[in-house]
């Protein structure tokens, strides 16, 4: 695909370019991932089938998501960011378009996985390039303006899924996907300079298959045990072996990672207590979050008996917070440091989950707004 490119390299306003130039991408992934949650109840009932069996319609795009993510940043280090963002949205429209066709549960769950590889390869890379479009000492401006972006999608990600599918039927949802998805290409083509927004390793700069290999072995191993356990029991023979497996792998990870030229992923950052620490917060801040969205509209069409559009303005409150909340953090913690705002974020996160445990069949909604 080649398009005329706007030339604003030297527009000193491109940073803002670029980054809205992006944005439209992280939007499009955000209210897309939105708008489905809200279906999901409406699929499961289209096609007749279980909780347990509808979500791995977001644990199939989920999962590919996480097995991918790490092969895919080191892939766009090797032949450009902007190159495999591009292929990941042209995946993602194929994904897309195939999904719209579903005629069984078990066919929408693998064309969603599609449109996980599709993802995992723009979100390997939209942040890193709107990062990149900033100065260093910008670049908590320009986290803090994505995550306003991730918040407009929250919002209007739910809102349209509500009123698309009660109007036009769950199908949809796939088709405004696509449509934005081709924004999303058309936007990128034509303003990010090629040059500026690619990394490319050297020649000696290998992609290191053995490490995606055993990655992928690892994450599959805690996803598949963690999404059976509890449902199986965690003595159950499979899962057991899920876990040992998981050890396995993990240590085997460790173990050539330390050993290959070109890491998929350099352990020697970990040495910095500073970076573990984050990991860790954000990965146990994402597992509790994660799995409230997924449950929430089930609990307000099932049990409180709201309908879908009701539903996606039920959540749009919370979206609204991370609007207004992100550019402002974003912007002081260049001013004074991120451990503040980082750990509030987690305590009033973490306030938000105790209120959610106490959701009971006759809750009044206000509770769930308020959480």
């Amino acid at each position: 695909m080649n398009l005329p490119r706007l030339d604003l390299s030297q527009n000193r306003h491109y940073k803002w370019w670029a980054f809205f130039a992006i944005a439209v991408g992280t939007f499009t992934s955000v209210a897309d991932f939105g708008s489905l949650i809200v279906a999901l109840p409406t699929i499961s009932a289209h096609f007749g089938t279980d909780l347990p069996t509808t979500q791995w319609v977001m644990i199939g795009y989920s999962l590919t998501i996480s097995v991918l993510l790490l092969p895919m940043g080191r892939l766009s280090d090797i032949i450009g960011r902007r190159r495999v963002y591009i292929m990941g949205f042209l995946i993602f429209i194929v994904g897309g378009v195939l999904a719209s066709t579903a005629q069984s549960i078990n066919v929408l769950i693998v064309f969603k996985i599609l449109q996980g590889v599709g993802g995992s390869m723009t979100q390997g890379t939209g942040m890193a390039m709107a990062v990149t479009a900033f100065p260093a000492n910008e670049r908590g401006q320009a986290l803090g303006s994505s995550i306003t972006v991730v918040g407009a999608g929250n919002i209007l990600g739910p809102v349209l899924g509500g009123l698309i599918v009660g109007a036009l039927g769950w199908r949809w949802i796939f088709y405004t996907s696509v449509i934005l998805s081709v924004v999303s290409i058309s936007a990128v083509l034509l303003v990010l300079d090629s040059k500026r927004f690619s990394r490319r390793g050297t020649g000696s700069a290998a992609f290191d298959w053995p490490g995606a290999a055993l990655s992928t072995g690892a994450l599959l191993s805690f996803l598949l045990v963690m999404t059976s356990g509890p449902r199986l029991g965690w003595t159950f023979p499979p899962v057991m072996v899920g876990i040992a497996l998981l050890v396995i792998f993990i240590a085997l990870f460790i173990w050539w990672e330390q050993r290959v030229s070109a890491p998929l992923m350099d352990l020697r950052m970990f040495r910095s207590r500073f970076v573990s620490m984050a990991v860790a917060a954000q990965f146990l801040s994402f597992v509790g979050n994660s799995s409230v969205r997924f449950l929430i509209p089930f609990y307000l069409q099932a049990v409180l008996r709201y309908s879908p559009q009701q539903i996606g303005l039920i959540i749009v409150p919370s979206a609204i917070a991370m609007i207004v909340a992100g550019p402002i953090s974003g912007r002081l913690s260049d001013r004074y440091g991120l451990r503040r705002f980082t750990v509030g974020g987690l305590v009033l996160s973490t306030a938000g989950l105790l209120i959610l445990s106490t959701l009971t069949e006759s809750s009044p909604v206000m509770l769930v707004i308020l959480a």
